[in-house]
């Protein structure tokens, strides 16, 4: 190659660095990746399981675990931090993440961790399996894994991660260390808000943070989500545009829907429902789950709030079972104005 056509090339590898270089600079960044914690002390909210995790770490001596608890609260994200610390730069390759819900039979636990858990490595004792959503593994599928996590527990350890414990079988729970993730706590959140608000510049409003925290609902995934998407918006996040982001109502709106119902008027009560499911965009489940999480904040008689959470047990029971929601909602409007007419 001539001293020329060399030159060309480097100038054309430069300008090819360049362009690859601005194009992953001008790429939006998923912030509930950018800012996951990444070690164990950086996880906020869980002052009660953390250390102990971290005792385990620090004196070698790790079990198979299992992460029980609501999405959003930090079951991943305290796997990969164990991974991290007992593996340092390395924790990629002794580290093996499966989504149990889309891979669920017994061909995943028979094939892929095995193949795993017998392959070789050198300078651990040991290698981690995560093993996430594993209550969506079928019957069959978990009875293997309690076999394969016997035959390969000198060199292999389990975390399995759930929404609910329950779901999984007695065998498998015996063998691990239960770790129940609650969901996390309004500080622990508002906490995280600030500081990535603080870091991305972002003004937020007081209002805009206690928005973020009502909606988020204990979800630290779904907090920073909705913080992200709300800075899309304008230059200011606040208290409007985190409830038109994230489709939640005020709870003084749903306050009022109730508070009409039970004062006999279920016209007004209809067309307030109306508006959050049309107009707003709510769903069914999501005017259940406010109405649940606010029940005992409004501003009603205990008894009225009974009452209240009495038919909301009914109308979401039906809901699951596939009835109209639209038509049980109403009909739970419609019993809470009959009683006080």
């Amino acid at each position: 190659m001539s001293d020329a056509d060399a030159d060309g090339a480097t100038e054309a590898e430069t300008d090819t660095d360049t362009e690859v270089a601005e194009s992953t600079a001008g790429r939006t960044e998923v912030w509930i990746e950018k800012y996951r914690p990444e070690y164990l002390d950086e996880i906020k909210g869980h002052e009660n399981i953390v250390p102990r995790l971290q005792r385990y770490v620090e004196q070698d001596d790790l079990p198979h675990l299992m992460f029980a608890g609501p999405a959003g609260t930090g079951k991943t994200t305290a796997a990969q931090a164990i991974a991290r610390e007992v593996y340092d730069d390395d924790w990629r390759e002794n580290f093996l993440e499966l989504n149990a819900s889309d891979q669920r039979g017994i061909d995943v636990v028979r094939d892929r961790i095995k193949d795993f858990a017998r392959a070789s490595f050198g300078g651990y004792d040991h290698r981690i399996i995560f093993l996430d959503e594993a209550d969506a593994l079928t019957s069959d599928a978990q009875s293997a894994l309690r076999r394969t996590m016997e035959q390969f527990s000198n060199n292999t350890r389990f975390i399995l991660s759930c929404n609910y414990s329950s779901q999984i079988i007695d065998p498998i729970q015996s063998r691990c260390a239960v770790f129940r993730f609650t969901q996390l706590t309004e500080t622990a959140i508002e906490a995280q808000v600030r500081e990535i608000a603080a870091d991305q510049d972002i003004e937020v409003t007081d209002d805009g943070v206690d928005a973020l925290v009502y909606a988020a609902d204990g979800d630290m995934r779904k907090a920073i989500n909705a913080l992200q998407a709300a800075a899309v918006m304008g230059e200011t996040v606040d208290e409007e545009t985190v409830f038109a982001i994230t489709a939640t109502a005020r709870p003084e709106e749903v306050e009022e829907m109730v508070e009409q119902a039970i004062a006999g008027d279920f016209t007004a009560a209809r067309a307030s429902l109306e508006d959050l499911l049309t107009d707003r965009g709510l769903a069914g489940g999501d005017v259940i789950d406010q109405l649940h999480r606010s029940a005992w904040e409004f501003d009603i008689p205990e008894q009225e709030t009974v009452r209240l959470l009495e038919r909301l047990g009914e109308v979401d029971f039906r809901i699951t079972e596939g009835a109209n929601e639209r038509l049980q909602l109403e009909a739970m409007l419609a019993s809470l104005a009959l009683e006080n007419q």
